[in-house]
């Protein structure tokens, strides 16, 4: 059994799934970063200075001096919809999205310029060509 998990933990396929999932982790990280410090602060001064990650609404009574910010909140213990943290996880989404298709979509392309210069014309078969000589001969 061991031996068995050692083949399979060798196997190209899943070296390649690591590999994919460390790189994938990392450029979260990145797309996080850009969407956090770049585009949301961007959004927000078009907006008007707002800043999402406090978007919520108390669920619960809000202890007396607690400070309207999500992190008080949440130290309070009070319940809260964070819907601001959801608007900035879906916009982190949809461009990490959007690098991926982008990605595949030039990956695609690569490889179809590959396999388009890598092919060799079609051979035509002798049967093809013989039908296509009693074609032309009966169009005379």
């Amino acid at each position: 059994m061991l031996r068995e998990f050692k083949e399979f933990a060798v196997k190209g396929n899943v070296m390649d799934l690591a590999v994919g999932v460390i790189i994938g982790a990392a450029f979260g990280k990145i797309v996080e970063s850009a969407v956090n410090d770049l585009i949301m602060p961007l959004i927000s001064a078009v907006i008007g200075k707002i800043d999402f990650s406090n978007f919520f609404i108390a669920l619960a009574a809000v202890p007396e001096g607690t400070a309207t910010t999500l992190d008080a909140m949440k130290k309070a213990g009070v319940p809260v919809f964070a819907y601001g943290n959801f608007i900035t996880v879906a916009v982190n989404f949809l461009i990490l999205a959007f690098i991926i298709f982008l990605m595949i979509k030039q990956i695609n392309r690569i490889k179809g310029e590959a396999e388009a210069a890598s092919a060799p014309a079609p051979v035509t078969s002798e049967e093809v060509l013989l039908l296509r000589d009693i074609r032309d001969s009966l169009k005379k």
